[in-house]
């Protein structure tokens, strides 16, 4: 059997009959290299396009808010599979032999947890036998089904999990992800102007980049293609630049490894905005303590940069979630206050771990331009500052030059 390679395109890459052309040729120059293809689409554009995954579910939550998760699911697959039938008719008309699957004929079996399903099991004898007839499959992905038959989603970003999880099942040569820049950078190019591509990464530094802000691919892709040691490429559909090479060792080619310049520490720098800051004021060896953190994780409340004193638990959520946070907290009687409007800037490189001076060089970049640090938290591999939102692009930029990445 011939290698096996995935495609997968994102919505921008298939908003328009200019990008979806340039689709077709990317699927049609891939199949001339002697590669059967699978394919995996999202669906077409963004918000407020006719066709994309919020278009389709505001068209029940602006007129019905309590609408059933599933119903929800059901409706948020249909993107794709247009997606996949309108690319199939074009391929065809370029005389391919085309199949599309919807999530549940890939055999992508899931939990119930809907439109934030986990992928249990993937059946891969279908789509093999249909590449063995040397058809191009185009898989929608995003989506799943239950034991009980019942189509879900898979969360935002979750055409990546589809293409990730499929490179593994299927025993692939590469996933190739396309999106509409020319591979991961150094920080967001809309922020920093002087943003580099970098030419290859490791799966730590990936997971850590996208975990924090950076949006070119999911988290759980990542996890997925380390488990499976799977190399994703990440590429630009409108243009022929080589992109960003993933893979657990960084020899994929003969170029140098972004992170192994001299004196260069760090790999990106990402930011999340959108952040609430919140501290939770009680008396040494109060008995609600040990309820708090339980009665927040009840409420599916997500914490990040935790911080423990003895009379002050500090902690950041997503600002969507600062309602369901005070529902939660009084019901618990306890004194707390919320800062809004905050940013997450994150540092990200394994060569940090272990440097003295680095956070003294974040602090003493940042007070050079008056921008105050909130909170910090940090892993083997990162370190992140919460900042006042008016400040974060400032802050990326100031670290950007500050750890000599403009270079």
């Amino acid at each position: 059997m011939k290698k096996i390679i995935i495609q997968k395109f994102g919505g921008t890459s298939l908003s328009a009959e200019e990008r979806r052309k340039e689709v077709v040729l990317k699927i049609l120059k891939a199949k001339n290299k002697s590669k059967l293809i699978v394919v995996v689409v999202s669906a077409m554009g963004r918000n407020g396009d006719p066709y994309a995954t919020d278009t389709l579910k505001n068209l029940i939550l602006e007129k019905q808010k309590n609408c059933s998760l599933n119903n929800i699911d059901l409706i948020m697959s249909c993107g794709e599979i247009i997606s996949a039938t309108v690319l199939a008719s074009m391929l065809e008309s370029a005389s391919q032999s085309v199949t599309v699957l919807t999530g549940f004929q890939a055999g992508i079996l899931t939990n119930d947890n809907f439109s934030n399903s986990e992928i249990i099991s993937i059946d891969e004898e279908k789509i093999k036998s249909h590449l063995l007839k040397e058809e191009i499959v185009i898989v929608c992905g995003f989506q799943g089904v239950t034991k009980k038959g019942e189509v879900t989603t898979l969360g935002r970003g979750g055409s990546d999990t589809t293409a990730a999880a499929l490179g593994v099942a299927l025993n692939a040569e590469y996933v190739e992800i396309f999106t509409d820049v020319d591979g991961i950078m150094t920080a967001d190019p809309n922020i920093v102007k002087s943003a580099k591509i970098i030419e290859e990464l490791n799966y730590n530094e990936v997971y850590q980049m996208a975990d924090t802000g950076a949006k070119v691919i999911h988290p759980k892709a990542v996890e997925i293609a380390q488990k499976g040691n799977l190399l994703i490429k990440i590429k630009n559909t409108m243009s022929s630049h080589p992109g960003t090479y993933i893979s657990a060792n960084t020899v994929i080619s003969s170029k140098p490894y972004t992170t192994e310049i001299a004196d260069a520490l760090l790999t990106a720098i990402s930011h999340k905005d959108n952040i609430s800051q919140i501290t939770i004021t009680m008396d040494e060896n109060d008995e609600r303590e040990s309820l708090l953190f339980s009665a927040l994780a009840n409420a599916n409340i997500s914490l990040d940069m935790i911080t423990l004193f003895v009379k002050k638990k500090i902690f950041t959520i997503d600002e969507n979630q600062v309602n369901l946070l005070k529902d939660t907290l009084s019901n618990l009687n306890v004194q707390y206050e919320i800062v809004n409007n905050c940013s997450k800037v994150t540092i990200i490189g394994n060569k940090i771990t272990g440097i003295p001076g680095v956070m003294a060089r974040i602090l003493s970049a940042f007070s050079k331009n008056n921008i105050q640090v909130l909170q910090t938290s940090d892993s083997h591999s990162t370190i992140s500052c919460l900042v006042q939102r008016k400040n974060s692009k400032l802050a990326v930029n100031v670290l950007h030059d500050a750890f000599g990445l403009n270079l």
